[in-house]
């Protein structure tokens, strides 16, 4: 599955030189030209990491920063064109994975890159089984479990399942679905998405038709709840 990285730069000859390059190496990458709207983006779309510059127009990129993790694990590169140890400091105190002062090489980017995704990825691993309440979903051993019993899911529905509770609290609009969800064998799910989502809630909600687990915002799409009983 292609990573999805966030970078949020106002200098747009280095945002398209970066875009390009980790382009290039795979990546799908969505530029936000200041910390407002990279704040937006990442509280409306999942992002598997975020390359953030220090130095914004609107808001400090330390702010950015403290923003952003205080809701979310999103990994974090920071860029900056300044060279004080204290700001480095600062940014990593405030949550960021890695730092990179500006200018850079692209090559080592891209390296500092995968290596705080390899870090996000192995601390996601370490939590194997996913727990909400009474629920919980088995990433390892692909099962879903209410109040200790199996619940009968299709690999398809498992998966969207998995992906909405990997990104709880967080609504997903059906495009978004359908993006993270691509890589796998999903000529069932070109349409149906809403049927998958009416039979997960079969599976896992009390009441179906008042489900309180996998909520539908108008308009907008899922979210899975964070807080469930």
């Amino acid at each position: 599955m292609t990573d999805r990285i966030l970078l949020i730069e106002d200098d747009v000859r280095l945002a398209e030189m970066v875009r390009d390059y980790l382009g290039g190496a795979g990546f799908r990458v969505t530029r936000a030209e200041n910390g407002s709207v990279g704040l937006a983006m990442h509280a409306r779309e999942p992002f598997d990491a975020i390359v953030l510059d220090l130095m914004l127009p609107d808001i400090d990129g330390l702010d950015v920063c403290r923003r952003i993790r205080a809701r979310a694990a999103t990994p974090i590169l920071m860029l900056t064109a300044r060279g004080d140890a204290m700001d480095r400091v600062v940014g990593l105190e405030m949550g960021a994975d890695d730092y990179l002062p500006k200018p850079f090489e692209p090559r080592e980017l891209l390296a500092r890159l995968k290596a705080i995704l390899r870090r996000g990825r192995a601390g996601r691993a370490s939590e194997d089984v996913l727990r909400f309440g009474r629920l919980e979903i088995d990433r390892a051993a692909r099962e879903v479990r209410l109040d200790g019993e199996g619940r009968a899911l299709t690999s398809h529905q498992f998966g969207l399942l998995l992906t909405l509770a990997e990104h709880a609290g967080r609504v997903m609009s059906r495009d978004v679905l359908m993006d993270l969800l691509k890589a796998a064998p999903l000529e069932a799910f070109d349409r149906s998405i809403d049927v998958h989502i009416s039979r997960i809630r079969a599976a896992i909600e009390d009441d179906p038709k008042k489900p309180r687990r996998v909520i539908t915002v108008r308009g907008s799409g899922y979210v899975f709840a964070k807080a469930q009983d």
